[in-house]
């Protein structure tokens, strides 16, 4: 996918941040997660904000390419409910993952290629648990099929 398709995303935490989402600071750095923690979890690496004490994992320690933005308390809340909310309707096997989030970037107003909870800002975290909220088995089975008669359309 070229750099092109991604001009007209709301969200894009792809690269390294190097300021802080939430306080301002560019006292951002990259180090272990036993800073947080206090043991490493997972592959150990994560950014943190000096500032404000944001913070946020890693996919890898090689490409050092964050999760999602760096994140206070109140928005790792919000995504950690985000994700006791839809991750249900595609871990129990009736739909893909990609028909979930694709159900919640239509609804968003988002590409599916952004719609990430670790990239959501708390705005769009709110609007994702209000919409998850009323979200039945229903309206994801009723998008999906919308979707296969575009593409066989």
């Amino acid at each position: 996918m070229s750099n092109d398709s991604w001009k007209d995303c709301k969200f894009d935490f792809r690269s390294i941040p190097t300021k802080c989402d939430n306080c301002g600071s560019d006292r951002v750095r990259y180090t272990t997660n036993d800073e947080i923690y206090g043991k490493i979890y997972g592959n150990g690496g994560c950014y943190i904000c000096d500032s404000c004490r944001s913070y946020v994992g890693v996919y890898d320690t090689k490409s050092k390419k964050p999760l999602g933005r760096l994140a206070t308390k109140e928005l790792r809340e919000l995504k950690m409910a985000c994700h006791s909310k839809l991750d249900p309707w595609w871990k129990s096997g009736k739909f893909k993952r990609t028909d979930c989030y694709g159900y919640l970037a239509n609804k968003l107003g988002l590409h599916l290629r952004e719609t990430h909870f670790g990239w959501f800002d708390k705005e769009y975290l709110d609007k994702s648990l209000i919409i998850l909220g009323t979200t039945t088995e229903d309206d994801i089975r009723k998008y999906v099929n919308s979707r296969k008669e575009i593409n066989n359309g």
